[in-house]
């Protein structure tokens, strides 16, 4: 994303052109930093469908906020597990050792975590009327540090996640 900056001085314009857009302080990611946090907060008052909040060497946390009928989508992680907690909410679980075969079958709410282990096809889809509202753990790291995907449409595009 790009944003127009323009310097004016008295009626002189110093500086003028499109430059990278930064993240703002809700996006910034603070990982390899000691850092804490209201965690609830965070994640319920997080308005894109993922941004990366803390990227270490061997974890990442990300907020989520999936769209009424939406979801995070079908997706498998072979090199670590993940957890999912919900704050606000509610989803339907699904996962299986196949694409094709998703036997894991479970409605999830307010305060409920899920377990994910690495190898694992899943998915949550929000069958509320609010949007769902989770924090993920990934161990090792799934997303590159500053991560930030504002729909799912962006995020399905980004080919590295």
């Amino acid at each position: 994303m790009l944003r127009k900056i323009v310097m004016v001085v008295g009626v002189s314009v110093l500086v003028s052109g499109w430059f990278p857009a930064r993240a703002t302080a809700e996006e910034t990611d603070h990982g390899k930093q000691p850092w804490v946090v209201n965690i609830e907060k965070l994640t319920v008052k997080n308005k894109n469908f993922r941004t990366a909040k803390w990227t270490g060497q061997n974890l990442q946390m990300t907020v989520m906020s999936v769209k009424p009928g939406g979801e995070i989508g079908l997706e498998k992680h072979d090199d670590g597990d993940q957890f999912i907690r919900v704050e606000k909410g509610k989803a339907r679980v699904v996962m299986g050792a196949t694409k094709e075969n998703l036997t894991f079958d479970k409605k999830v709410s307010d305060d409920w975590a899920i377990f994910i282990p690495a190898g694992y096809w899943h998915n949550i889809i929000n069958e509320g009327k609010t949007p769902l509202k989770v924090y993920t753990l990934y161990a090792p790291p799934e997303h590159p540090a500053g991560t930030v995907h504002k729909t799912f449409e962006e995020s399905e595009a980004d080919h590295t996640h």
